[in-house]
């Protein structure tokens, strides 16, 4: 009589592969982080629109500047969109909008190969104007946010001049203080703003911030040059 084959082999690889866990999901690449969303409280969870010299937008926004202005916050944005705005100056009004400080991109420069784009606050009551640096991948830097770490208060070189103004802060709008070059081919923006114990106060000092930038013009960090 001849004899079947035992199963067993068989049973044993099919038990083995039922015990077997499939694979893990290959995990999401981390996303980079914005220097936009750093500094101008911008987030990135959409592709933005570029900001460059076709975000300059020059029109009326006296309708906002009533007490009760049509579309609240978004009256500059909607203005602008019926003015015929270009997607960029739309993109930069918006953003402006979404940290409840409506503006827009009055005007653009290029200094030593960084774009500078000058912005317009129309419904402030005093700063009207402020500086968004955007680098070579399209990330905005606002000069007037977060302009003095508190760390910098506590250094050698600083501490009498806070010991003796204690409420010393930056006061906007920052000025462009000139450029100095960095090594391979890097540029650093300077920036300076009065240091005051309060708006209206007199100036009790300055500080100058530098914004540095690679050869190709991409940010890459900023600090304090000067405190006095």
């Amino acid at each position: 009589m001849k004899m079947l084959p035992s199963a067993a082999p068989l049973l044993l690889v099919l038990a083995m592969s039922a015990c077997q866990k499939p694979a893990a999901p290959a995990a999401e690449p981390a996303r980079q982080r914005d220097a936009a969303g750093q500094t101008t409280g911008l987030g990135n969870d959409k592709a933005p629109v570029r900001i460059d010299a076709t975000a300059v937008w020059d029109g009326a926004t006296d309708a906002c500047r009533s007490d009760d202005p049509p579309t609240g916050r978004d009256c500059v944005v909607e203005a602008m969109r019926a003015a015929g705005a270009t997607p960029a100056a739309i993109a930069a009004a918006q953003r402006l909008a979404d940290r409840d400080d409506p503006g827009y991109v009055s005007a653009w420069d290029d200094r030593s190969g960084v774009g500078v784009a000058t912005l317009e606050f129309p419904l402030r009551a005093n700063t009207n104007e402020g500086t968004w640096l955007v680098d070579a991948d399209g990330r905005t830097l606002d000069v007037d946010e977060d302009v003095l770490p508190d760390s910098a208060r506590t250094e050698t070189s600083a501490k009498a001049f806070f010991d003796r103004h204690p409420e010393a802060a930056p006061v906007a709008p920052a000025e462009a203080a000139g450029t100095a070059p960095l090594s391979e081919g890097g540029v650093r923006l300077l920036y300076s703003s009065p240091l005051r114990d309060c708006r209206a106060c007199e100036d009790a000092g300055k500080v100058t911030i530098g914004y540095d930038f690679d050869a190709q013009r991409r940010f890459i960090g900023k600090q304090v040059v000067e405190l006095r």
